[in-house]
């Protein structure tokens, strides 16, 4: 198969979808690997170290999406790659289509193969694909939560981690999947006091019992949540519905219960946001004020620590790629119920139903195009 890595240029996006050891894995293998000059750079992979590894450079973006039969990004195409999209073209990415009704036409109308990276799910309903940017996003949702608190940023100006005398700062985390375990155990290494809101009782159980002293764990409600939103200065919105829009646990009223200079990082940004305030934002401009409370919604945070999220990313995406090279798509995802979760839009039907529900759109029997 032919696969093509072009770089990506949604706005501060310096990730890249292979790293040099996965196009190492497939040009073995005897699949054709081209990737976009400077693709890697903003991740620390040269071209030349690529090329030292099999794969072929190619000098823009229109050679790489015309020449492939797969295409592997790391985040959605924007409004100037959608002309590049073609039919029966296999584009394995990051979707998030049903907080985007603009890309999901875009890609109805292309007649592309949509495999979404955040839809493939394992039989225990884990989401192999997501999870390594998740794990980032959460380290990375306390990381920016604890910059924009200071006052210089419109902060409340506290310290996380409090000092000696003075009483750390509190931080509340609605859900406890990937992102919200993450963030929760790096608040709790700075010393801020963590609560952690879900709505499974067995998995309060678990992260009760795995959790250091200074997380508590309760279960997530309405009551609840305007209860604690008042005293804690840093939210962090961590739910997912997977394939589907996020469900709005804070509304527009509840920012006026909320202290001034009170911090949200919203990270379920790239499904709609849990936050009913919440739009995308990215690393060059991250942060919009509502009623005083800072809203942090950047759509690609782990963009910002791109050879972190770019190997990792790889050494969970590579086993799949290899799969749908060696395969091709249809009898790949037949064989592999993990990766027939992952196709979202194909050939100009939605065949997910997270999609065809946000945009009122027809659902059709994925078995209909396999």
């Amino acid at each position: 198969m032919i696969i093509g890595v072009p770089k990506e240029i949604k706005s501060n996006e310096n990730r890249v979808a292979l790293t040099p050891a996965g196009a190492l894995e497939l040009s073995r293998r005897g699949h054709t690997v081209y990737i976009q000059s400077t693709a890697g750079v903003g991740s620390g992979f040269e071209d030349a170290e690529y090329i030292s590894y099999g794969a072929q450079i190619l000098s823009n973006a229109d050679e790489v999406w015309a020449k492939s039969e797969m295409i592997m990004k790391v985040k959605e195409p924007i409004k100037e790659e959608y002309a590049r999209c073609r039919e029966n073209q296999l584009i394995f990415t990051y979707f998030h289509f049903a907080s985007s009704e603009e890309l999901t036409h875009a890609m109805i109308k292309a007649g592309s193969i949509c495999l979404a990276y955040e839809t493939v799910e394992t039989h225990d309903r884990q989401l192999p694909l997501l999870i390594p940017m998740s794990e980032v996003a959460g380290r990375m949702a306390i990381q920016e939560g604890a910059k924009y608190l200071e006052k210089p940023s419109n902060g409340r100006g506290v310290l996380l981690g409090g000092i000696p005398g003075v009483a750390p700062g509190k931080v509340l985390v609605l859900g406890g999947g990937i992102v919200g375990t993450q963030a929760a155990k790096m608040a709790a290494g700075l010393g801020a006091q963590v609560t952690l809101l879900d709505v499974s009782l067995n998995r309060l159980r678990y992260l009760s019992d795995i959790m250091p002293a200074n997380v508590i764990t309760m279960y997530s409600n309405e009551y609840n949540i305007r209860r604690l939103i008042q005293t804690h200065d840093l939210i962090v919105g961590a739910v997912l519905i997977p394939g589907a829009k996020a469900p709005k646990l804070i509304t527009r009223d509840m920012l006026k219960l909320m202290r001034p200079g009170t911090v949200i990082v919203d990270v379920a940004v790239d499904q709609g946001g849990c936050i009913e305030t919440t739009h995308a934002t990215t690393h060059a401009d991250p942060i919009f004020i509502i009623d005083d409370v800072v809203h942090y919604c950047v759509a690609n945070m782990p963009g910002a620590v791109p050879f972190t999220s770019t190997v990792g990313l790889t050494n969970a995406t590579l086993p799949y790629a290899i799969q749908l090279a060696e395969k091709g798509w249809q009898k790949a995802c037949t064989d592999n119920n993990e990766l027939k979760l992952g196709l979202n839009v194909v050939n100009g039907k939605v065949v997910y139903k997270g999609v065809a529900d946000a945009f009122s759109l027809p659902l059709h029997e994925v078995t209909a195009v396999l």
